[in-house]
């Protein structure tokens, strides 16, 4: 095989399998922005792909190994993910032809190499985090460039090569694709036990995660870890032990950036950020729950670190509104609001649905819950269940698992016989079809509707607002 690029002229011209999705376009996003000839394949068209398009990729819908020589000229790196199946055609053609083959974090190594990196890690939060960041660094003046796991309204996207040297990421553990950055400073939002099908053990996660902090040394960088969780504030502690330079934020007294609530309402929260006994400012928000003043928290951290304007960069948090699929409001019908958001571990769903059940205000929540993948399923079964527990209605729905093959006792019945709540209804259903009439059915004007689930389940919440307004129309909603 060829030499492996080093180098975004290293790259020539680019071809991307699988280039529709939320990583992939971004990707081929920034490759764009940097002057790279892009090419893709994927196997259904979308917005993002017409985007794509738009700014002069050339992509198809279907694999075919002829797509490797383009109308402009052969391709010279492909790009892939582990979520591309081996024997895709265009990845064959390509090691036969001794193409260089990389993935999708090589190839934004490579688009990083001459930035100055902050790199956004953690079980949960970090797409958030990112884009609040991004968003404060812009209102102090700066043009970052940034990487985020989901679009951000407030950006038009998540990928973007901007002017300054700053570039904020999304750092991915879940393939261990974070160790590939090298980083100014690094965020960890939490640690708990999550894709276990790559790790292994959980001990092999924490040291990852170990080495991922470690990465800021060879820059004489900072790290910020989340510190009221026993296994973040562990990680803190052996990195200071490894004399690297940490602080923590959170709510308990002993962090080094805390977190102290002024108000709240339906949801909604005004913090105060104090460090060394000095107020940093007071913080208001636009999108509710806790969770989301934690990671604002995180990243008026980093801001200071950075010796930034802090009065800019709390105008830029209160800014934010959010990003697609955390609490997305999809539509409202008869006062009946509907909701959709990526949560898929039990610690996600547990702070969507407070969130949710903080501005229902006297309203009922009712979700649709799909598990994704088996072995997150049988691992966290009854964690999932009792999360879902803090609705008041819970439709289960199938195992989402594409490419990989049912495990005994991973599914969605498993789950909704873990509901045990005796203040909520479940019930547990296959059939994709059948959903939003379950769900049409439980609710009534005042009522929340959270989607909650992998990226398929964003294409529920539009079946049940039709549904709502099918039934608003011949007058059956209570």
């Amino acid at each position: 095989m060829s030499d492996q690029p080093q180098t975004v002229n290293d790259l020539g011209r680019v071809h991307i399998v699988g280039i529709g999705g939320s990583g992939m376009s971004g990707l081929a996003q920034l490759l764009l922005d940097r002057g790279v000839a892009v090419s893709g394949s994927d196997i259904r068209d979308s917005d993002r792909i017409e985007a794509l398009r738009s700014q002069g990729a050339s992509i198809h819908i279907g694999h075919d190994a002829g797509r490797l020589v383009t109308t402009a000229g052969p391709v010279q790196t492909v790009v892939d993910t582990p979520d591309i199946p081996d024997d895709n055609p265009e990845i064959l053609a390509a090691r036969q032809q001794r193409i260089p083959v990389i993935s999708r974090s090589q190839a934004l190594a490579i688009v990083m190499s001459d930035h100055e990196v902050i790199g956004i890690a953690g079980t949960h939060g970090k797409t958030t985090t990112s884009s609040m960041l991004t968003i404060a660094l812009q209102r102090c003046g700066l043009d970052p460039s940034y990487a985020i796991g989901s679009e951000v309204y407030d950006l038009g996207g998540n990928a973007h090569i901007g002017t300054g040297d700053l570039f904020v990421v999304e750092a991915d553990e879940s393939d261990g694709a974070f160790l590939l950055m090298d980083p100014r400073a690094v965020v960890v939002t939490n640690v708990e036990a999550d894709h276990l099908n790559h790790w292994g053990e959980y001990d092999n996660l924490l040291a990852a995660f170990d080495d991922y902090v470690d990465l800021v040394a060879a820059n004489q960088g900072f790290a910020v870890i989340y510190g009221d969780e026993t296994d973040s504030a562990n990680l803190a502690e052996r990195a200071k032990g490894r004399q690297l330079d940490v602080v923590t934020y959170g709510q308990n007294s002993g962090v080094d950036y805390r977190l102290e609530v002024s108000d709240h309402q339906a949801g909604y929260y005004s913090f105060d950020v104090i460090h060394a006994k000095h107020r940093l400012g007071t913080v208001t928000l636009s999108v509710p729950g806790y969770h989301n003043a934690l990671n604002a928290t995180a990243a008026l951290t980093v801001c200071h670190r950075l010796n930034l304007p802090l009065d800019e960069a709390i105008l830029g948090l209160r800014s934010f509104t959010g990003t697609r699929r955390r609490l997305e409001l999809k539509g409202e019908v008869t006062g009946i609001r509907v909701f959709d958001d990526y949560a898929h571990h039990p610690t996600e769903v547990v702070a969507t649905l407070s969130a949710a059940r903080e501005f229902a205000g006297a309203g009922r929540v009712v979700v649709a819950f799909q598990p994704y993948r088996y072995y997150r399923t049988e691992l966290f079964a009854e964690e999932f269940g009792q999360a879902l527990g803090l609705a008041d209605d819970v439709v289960v729905m199938e195992v989402f698992d594409p490419g990989d093959k049912p495990v005994s006792g991973a599914s969605g019945q498993v789950v909704a016989n873990h509901v045990r709540s005796e203040s909520t209804g479940v019930i547990f259903e296959s059939s994709w079809d059948a959903v939003a009439g379950h769900i049409a059915d439980r609710t009534r004007s005042g009522d929340i509707v959270l989607t909650v689930g992998a990226e398929e389940m964003a294409m529920l919440g539009p079946e049940v607002l039709a549904e709502l307004q099918r039934r608003e129309a011949e007058g059956a909603i209570p």
